[in-house]
């Protein structure tokens, strides 16, 4: 039960008694008028809208409903069904994640750290205005795919609940000394041309007992992954590190900076592979490489790019042999414009659509493009790409601005990287220390 519920209980329990007290006094057959015999029994099947609770966590009631709703979320996020049979271990997954949810807010709530609704409405919509929704809409589309408002918000107060009983209870009790701090710096100074990593973590907890069960899962979820699923969507789902409410983003790192298991693992990743389940303390990891740079030095991908979309749009149902004239004509048309001058009157001559871009970062683009924009000379065009089911683009390059020396991080930058990393440790302990007090209830 939730703090601060318990008088409004027990006066709703004494009520309920005394209905029933009264009701033992003046029902029965007799006394109804209806034909309902005194020896009860149901005939047919239960109804299915009732929904049997699966936990009781400290007196707090998780039902199907609850897994339900957090599954089609899940489903939705990748945009894949999920096969029957990984369903049971996802299921299992998904009512861990809502416990640790549970006893977040319950945490936070003892410690008298209120979520008003309005921050969680307001992130709510903010959530639902990314996705192009109204917020009725928003709610309309939970409801289309299986899932609704209610579980949605209940995620949203769970990460504003877990976030500020970190800072309150977790962070002022880390230390990062100057020390420290200046001797990271002085290695990166020392490290000026080695590798950077921009990195992205699923963490999973595990116990000596439950290893072999939660490095299988492990497995299954580096499985999903690689065939296609979405690592933040799955890192916002199933990690328990506090990186889950970003899609797991740890940003850029050097390897060092990281536990000895994971350092040794980032040299052999590619950008874009998932690793292996890692072993760390505490249980494993999955990561995976997003990006490279070198410390410190000048990268081309770190160009600012003006640039110029030219695009053409086809009806539902066009073929490539019918869009094959009217790509030509953007091709023709955007190779002999002269350039980003001359692109809104060559665009509407063709009845295509021009969009500008000044601050375009190179690194920012899919890999394909950034090599052919990186072998532009200024009011050149790319290749043309996209799709017949929507629409079919240039990218005509106006400008470039390339990238200058190199400063290294901030001590307030390095500060914070180190302190983010120990904030993170000491919070998935206190996290363990709550599930091992909870008094939690399979039913």
């Amino acid at each position: 039960m939730k703090l601060g519920t318990l008088p409004r209980a027990a006066l709703a329990l004494a009520a309920s008694l005394l209905s029933v007290m009264a009701a033992a006094q003046t029902s029965g057959p007799a006394r109804t008028g209806l034909s309902i015999p005194e020896n009860i029994e149901f005939m047919g099947r239960a109804d299915p809208n009732v929904r049997k609770a699966t936990a009781i966590v400290n007196g707090e009631v998780i039902t199907e409903s609850d897994i339900d709703h957090r599954l089609a979320l899940v489903e939705a996020s990748q945009q894949i069904r999920i096969p029957a049979e990984e369903l049971p271990r996802i299921r299992a997954q998904i009512l861990r994640n809502i416990i640790d949810e549970t006893l977040q807010i319950q945490a936070a709530a003892q410690r008298e750290l209120t979520i008003e609704q309005r921050e969680i409405n307001g992130h709510y919509t903010r959530i639902a205005e990314r996705m192009g929704h109204t917020q009725p809409a928003f709610a309309a589309f939970l409801r289309s795919i299986g899932s609704s408002e209610r579980s949605m918000k209940r995620q949203i107060h769970a990460e504003l609940a877990w976030a500020r009983l970190q800072s309150r209870e977790i962070a002022p009790f880390v230390n990062v000394g100057d020390e420290e701090v200046q001797a990271v710096i002085n290695r990166l100074t020392a490290s000026r041309g080695t590798r950077e990593f921009r990195v992205s973590e699923i963490f999973l907890s595990a116990t000596q007992e439950s290893a072999a069960e939660v490095r299988t899962n492990a497995a299954r979820i580096v499985e999903q992954i690689r065939n296609g699923a979405s690592f933040p969507a799955y890192a916002r789902q199933f990690s328990e590190a506090s990186t889950a409410a970003v899609g797991g983003d740890l940003g850029w790192v050097r390897a060092e900076l990281l536990p000895d298991p994971l350092a040794a693992a980032l040299p052999g990743l590619r950008i874009g592979m998932v690793s292996d389940p890692i072993p760390v303390s505490g249980g494993f990891s999955i990561v995976v490489v997003t990006d490279t740079r070198q410390i410190l030095t000048p990268d081309a991908r770190d160009a600012l790019l003006s640039l110029m979309q030219v695009s053409v749009r086809f009806p539902a149902g066009t073929t490539e042999e019918q869009a094959r004239p009217a790509i030509e004509r953007l091709v023709q048309t955007t190779q002999t414009m002269g350039g980003c001058g001359g692109a809104p009157q060559a665009a509407a001559a063709i009845g295509a659509e021009v969009v500008s871009n000044d601050q375009v970062a190179v690194r920012e683009l899919p890999g394909p493009l950034q090599e052919m924009l990186l072998g532009l000379n200024i009011g050149q065009a790319t290749r043309p790409f996209g799709s017949l089911q929507s629409q079919v683009s240039v990218l005509v390059l106006c400008g470039r601005d390339d990238p200058q020396t190199v400063t290294g991080p901030s001590f307030e930058q390095v500060f914070a990287q180190i302190n983010d990393e120990r904030v993170n440790r000491r919070a998935q302990r206190f996290l363990r220390d709550l599930r091992r007090d909870a008094v939690i209830d399979y039913r």
